[in-house]
């Protein structure tokens, strides 16, 4: 069964690792206490031996040792229970010194480096009941091989403490491994209890409750930066949200107008006879509000599209001088009709990859939007240069200005000035989003500045090379 808890995993692999851990460490102290107690056995039966051999070579005979227990305990620090020690000829038969015990058995290769001046250890395995380990050392005189001591000692003590330190460890090991997999258990569950907090907080947040935030501990660990992003999430998630329900009552106001009105035109024309002059007159009206309602939606497709990244553009080299000059010119008569004087500046030669339909609609916003808010008696003006790689349309007026915090709203969509919303033919908002939309999809953007009472300037900024 699949453990669906991360404590609880964390847990598992935890003891799993600490269980491999301790049986690799195991099986290494095994190996190197076994390591020790062999040579630590060596270095005594060496030490024994080369006291007897000391002896024979100071008396130039063979004594025997006064008393074996006492050379064995010395240096092993205990009397061993079967001590072996025999002297024998050269050539392997034994000497005057009777064996202590029964003598054993040796090998033709230990006597063969025993007449070569050479010490042989070796361990016989055949014994009853532990293997025996035995040194063999040649008693050298004068340079000649007089004699050869044989000693060594039953390994049992070697084997019983191996024994125990198993035991130990086979006792130890599921102690360790049931304390440490409960330790592990609990700190997991502590360290993640922040989690079963967000959890619960974030069930409780929905689309209507997105202003509830997780808590952080301040501490700045993995689970508290983890809060924090989410945090951030939310409060990004909780904008969108805001500024969609925005946008649907803003688009569902909008909307409403231009069909209240061309409801309640059409309602009235057919309450009686008309002549054809007054039809003419509610279908013209009708057509404006139509219009209305059409551009409207174009905006709000257009909006949509560039929402979703599906916003295509038609590149093709575009006359941007030309471009401008165009648009100018099919804006005159709306400007007088304002009141306003609406000039050419400098207009530099500069050709772009672009669409040509959706550049003139961003010019036509940007300067339909400063005619708006700019009172009878002002001017209009714009400009085309080029700056490094970059070529910059600068729409110029002398209207109304924008305060500093009007200036980081303007471009968000069915937003309007203070002043905007006072006037009926304001608009509803969407010009400037629109325009910075399709800069946006050309690689550029639009940038202002303003004063209020002291006018506008709006610059595009597109790339030459696109």
């Amino acid at each position: 069964m699949q453990m669906r808890s991360i404590g609880a995993r964390l847990t598992f692999w935890y003891t799993g690792i600490l269980c491999v851990t301790l049986l690799m460490l195991g099986i290494l102290e095994y190996g190197l206490l076994t390591y020790s107690l062999s040579r630590d056995i060596d270095a005594a039966l060496h030490g024994v031996a080369q006291a007897i051999a000391d002896q024979a070579r100071k008396s130039g005979r063979t004594p025997i040792p006064p008393d074996l227990d006492e050379l064995f305990r010395r240096f092993f620090g205990f009397s061993p229970a079967t001590p072996y020690f025999e002297m024998l000829t050269p050539w392997g038969h034994p000497g005057s010194v009777p064996p202590s015990p029964p003598p054993l058995g040796i090998s033709p290769q230990a006597l063969k480096n025993a007449l070569h001046g050479l010490s042989t250890f070796e361990t016989l395995k055949d014994s009853e009941p532990y293997p025996v380990r035995m040194l063999i050392m040649p008693v050298m005189i004068d340079g000649q091989v007089t004699n050869v001591v044989q000693v060594g000692i039953s390994l049992e003590n070697m084997y019983n403490t191996l024994r125990r330190f198993v035991l130990i460890m086979a006792a130890l090991f599921p102690l360790g491994l049931i304390l440490a997999g409960g330790g592990g258990w609990l700190l997991a569950r502590r360290a993640l209890r922040p989690v079963d907090h967000m959890t619960r907080a974030a069930q409780r947040i929905s689309g209507e409750h997105l202003t509830e935030r997780l808590h952080e501990t301040g501490t700045g660990d993995e689970l508290d930066r983890l809060a924090r992003t989410l945090n951030e999430m939310l409060t990004r998630l909780d904008e969108s949200f805001r500024q969609v329900r925005q946008f649907s009552a803003d688009a569902s106001h909008e909307l409403q107008t231009p069909l209240t009105i061309l409801k309640g035109e059409i309602e009235v024309a057919l309450r009686a006879s008309r002549s054809p002059e007054e039809y003419q007159q509610v279908l013209k009206s009708s057509l404006e509000e139509i219009e209305r309602i059409s551009r409207l939606v174009e905006g709000l497709l257009l909006l949509a599209r560039a929402d979703s990244g599906v916003l295509r553009m038609d590149h093709k080299p575009v006359a941007l001088d030309e471009l401008v000059a165009e648009v100018a010119a099919q804006m005159q008569n709306m400007a007088k009709g304002q009141g306003l004087s609406l000039h050419l500046g400098n207009l530099a030669p500069i050709t772009i990859n672009g669409d040509r339909e959706q550049l003139q609609r961003l010019l036509i916003n940007l300067i339909d939007n400063a005619i708006k808010y700019t009172p009878a008696g002002g001017s209009v003006s714009l400009a085309l240069s080029k700056e490094g790689d970059q070529a910059t349309v600068s729409v110029a007026d002398t209207g109304i200005g924008l305060s500093p915090d009007e200036q980081t709203h303007i471009f968000t969509r069915f937003y309007r000035v203070a002043a905007a919303r006072s006037q009926s033919g304001g608009g509803v908002g969407l010009g400037l989003c629109i325009a910075q939309s399709i800069a946006q999809a050309h690689g550029g953007k639009i940038e202002v500045r303003s004063q209020p009472g002291r006018g506008s300037t709006f610059t595009v900024v597109l790339p030459l090379v696109g």
